[in-house]
């Protein structure tokens, strides 16, 4: 290698390091070189004119009081006989004794439950959509080990099934990601689970892209004729990927600060440069506490993080360095054994996770699983406390709300009970870790978007309504 291409790959590992300064969100924050900030801003996004950016529109919402239940707020604090008010779309206020505005609509919630809105970080919904078949095959873009420039929005049914009937099972909000059969796998998207004729219109307002990555056995099973055929191929597949990308946003960020000729887009760079911007969140598909170690490695090494680990089953190894990194762990509670870097699991895991101070998540990936969350968290709290961890209710809750919202950058706008934040919330049936109780009533942004006592508010997809109506005349069809 000359000495001239050896200093340009070390320019390029130090730009991914983090050597040189960036603009953000907010060093764009006014007009450069007479040029316009946010359409900056979207060049750099892959985002050019507004294209591909949320048309998401909130449904009509009324003021509604919520008394007289037990609020669990996710945010540390159970108030029996508590109230939550929602107004303008958010919470205006929790707490006992509200007084109803003249205007509102009050539900007698006695003997109910009151929490945030699930929201899981894994899930597959729209891109491997019901009924199962090959055609709605949408997920894994298999043709090379690394594929950043897809986006699995570009592959969202907005008419799956499952969509309404994770929304019975208290979930409000998805993250929908690529498959893990490549390295790379692209852009995943977070969606607000209210159905809509696309899933632009589905798309969290604002929301951060993520990207997903898969390391271990996938990309080896399904790349073992041409490579990556062993985990020395997966990292340097990963490797080689962001040096060129490194060099990609550094012509991007010159051109952002300094004006000129706009650079020529490449798609694949331009989503592992928003990585190393900041701007697009890893979550990252990794079973064994050896590859979660080598990702920290690779992350070190380019300078950006790894929001969460998912599946993760040895997380529990390493828990002391999800801490120490402030990196989340997205878990199942006890699926595990199907392949090899499945075996060595606990079902403790998300209780060990979370007791060593990281952010233990419970995540799905499974279209039958999200609609049991509520469940599935009460069965790894029990877990947790049958090998004698100090579990909290509170604890338990916030892998299903409060932890996911951190993993997607919203924690400041869901996953909590707290006054401002969106009105994405569950009135339950009773206890939400009892096997017997049902999602009552699901409001997202103050609408009610689900109640389980009224058909009419229950959404079907136009896939479900079928491709003609029911014959109700009596006569021959």
């Amino acid at each position: 290698m000359s000495r001239p291409t050896t200093l340009v790959l070390l320019l390029s590992i130090c730009l991914g390091a983090g050597c040189a300064s960036v603009p953000s969100r907010e060093d764009i924050g006014h007009e450069t070189d007479g040029r316009d900030s946010l359409e900056v801003r979207r060049a750099l996004a892959g985002m050019s004119n507004g294209a591909w950016e949320s048309t998401y529109e909130p449904l009509p919402a009324r003021t509604t009081l919520i008394r007289n239940a037990t609020v669990m707020t996710g945010a540390g604090e159970e108030i029996t006989g508590g109230d939550v008010l929602l107004a303008d779309r958010r919470i205006a206020t929790v707490g006992r004794g509200l007084q109803a505005p003249a205007d509102a609509v009050v539900v007698d919630a006695a003997g109910r439950f009151v929490t945030p809105g699930i929201i899981d970080t894994h899930s597959h919904l729209g891109v491997y959509p019901s009924p199962g078949v090959e055609a709605h095959s949408e997920g894994n873009e298999a043709t090379d080990p690394t594929t950043a420039q897809v986006w699995a929005i570009h592959s969202v049914w907005p008419q799956d099934p499952g969509f309404t009937h994770a929304l019975a099972g208290g979930v409000t909000t998805l993250e929908i990601l690529p498959g893990s059969a490549n390295l790379i796998g692209g852009r995943g998207v977070t969606v607000k689970n209210v159905p809509n004729r696309s899933a632009q219109a589905m798309m969290f307002p604002d929301a951060r892209m993520t990207l997903k990555m898969a390391c271990g056995e996938n990309p080896k099973r399904v790349y073992e004729d041409k490579g990556p055929s062993t985990r020395m191929g997966n990292w340097a597949g990963m490797r080689e990927a962001f040096i060129e990308a490194a060099v990609y946003r550094e012509k991007w960020d010159r051109w952002a600060r300094h004006g000129g000729e706009e650079p020529e887009r490449d798609l694949a760079k331009e989503t592992l440069a928003e990585v190393l911007r900041g701007e697009v969140l890893v979550q990252n598909h990794c079973y064994r506490s050896d590859d979660m170690v080598n990702m920290l490695n690779l992350a070190r090494e380019f300078g950006f993080q790894v929001r969460s680990f998912h599946h993760a089953v040895e997380a529990y190894k390493i828990r002391d360095l999800l801490a120490r990194d402030s990196v989340a762990a997205s878990m199942w509670t006890d699926w595990w054994g199907f392949k090899m870097e499945a075996f060595d699991m606990v079902p403790q895991n998300l209780a060990l996770v979370s007791e060593a101070g990281a952010r233990a998540i419970l995540h799905t990936d499974d279209p039958t699983g999200i609609q049991i969350m509520n469940q599935d968290a009460a069965r790894a709290m029990a877990y947790g406390r049958a090998a004698g961890l100090d579990v909290t209710r509170d604890e338990a809750l916030r892998w299903i709300t409060a932890n996911p919202a951190w993993a997607l950058g919203l924690e400041d706008r869901i996953g909590t009970l707290e006054a401002g934040k969106n009105a994405d919330i569950v009135v339950w049936s009773g206890d939400p870790f009892s096997v017997y109780t049902h999602a009552d009533l699901v409001y997202i942004d103050g609408a009610l978007v689900y109640d389980r006592s009224s058909p009419e508010v229950q959404p079907r997809t136009d896939f479900e309504l079928g491709i003609r109506p029911a014959d109700t005349s009596g006569g021959d069809r």
